[in-house]
């Protein structure tokens, strides 16, 4: 064998390489456990948490990005399955990506609370203070509710974060869960249903303006000389009428 075609076949063998590398980094995977939630009246429920995972965004990353998260539970002395499905997506416009945080049950009805998973979500969702989604389950369904609307004796968060899939276990007790939710930096938002606004809502997360193909920080718009070129520039950047802000931004201007 010559010199060329030893280094040939080293070419091929490296080019298989890196096919099964990208091959890797784009499947896709689930990860799932099982958590004992403790409710605010002393009973227990289990509940099954279930995401499907896509890639990892970079070569070195050691977790894969979350594609969607289901939770799935019985009510006490029932056989019947509920289940409430969150999308992670943020190049789309529809409303998604929320983290569960607590699940309770009142007078037999099932109640959610979650918040945005990101700066993005936080602004498809309109920039909620305090920074809660909340759900009630009616007529089988889940319906977005007020917070005036949630149970006041839903206080503390009873959920899980989604855990490192290297420190993932496949069963959490209610103690086991108590101590993963303490563990790590977790805002006091996040480990109790706050009922007044917060001033660190938002901080770090500037309001951003749906485009044609992404989001814009609102200075792009604050940034642009006049109200007419601030309107081309919505129109440049395919941004609804319904959302343009210039009209806000140069109030009172001629």
């Amino acid at each position: 064998m010559n010199i060329h075609q030893t280094i040939l076949q080293r070419i091929v063998k490296l080019g298989l390489l890196l096919m099964v590398g990208v091959n890797m980094i784009a499947c896709s995977s689930t990860m799932e456990w099982k958590e004992e939630v403790k409710l605010h009246d002393g009973q227990v429920i289990l509940v099954q948490r279930h995401f499907n995972l896509g890639g990892y965004l970079t070569l070195d990353a050691s977790e894969r990005t979350p594609l969607d998260e289901t939770i799935s539970f019985s009510l006490p002395d029932s056989k019947k399955t509920i289940l409430w499905k969150t999308e992670f997506n943020d190049r789309v416009p529809e409303r998604n990506s929320l983290s569960p945080l607590l699940l309770g049950v009142v007078g037999g009805i099932p109640y959610l609370a979650t918040s945005p998973a990101g700066c993005i979500a936080y602004n498809k969702w309109g920039r909620p203070n305090p920074p809660y989604i909340l759900f009630k389950y009616v007529n089988d369904a889940w319906q977005q509710i007020s917070l005036q609307e949630f149970p006041t004796v839903l206080v503390h968060a009873n959920l899980i974060g989604k855990p490192a899939a290297s420190l993932l276990k496949p069963y959490y007790n209610v103690e086991a869960a108590k101590a993963e939710r303490e563990d790590g930096n977790v805002s006091d938002y996040d480990k109790t249903i706050l009922r007044e606004p917060i001033r660190s809502a938002g901080l770090g997360c500037p309001a951003l303006i749906r485009t044609g193909d992404g989001w814009k920080s609102r200075d792009w718009f604050e940034d642009q000389p006049t109200r007419e070129a601030c309107l081309k520039f919505c129109e440049r950047e395919k941004v609804s009428a319904e959302s343009c802000p210039c009209h806000s931004i140069f109030k009172g201007a001629k």
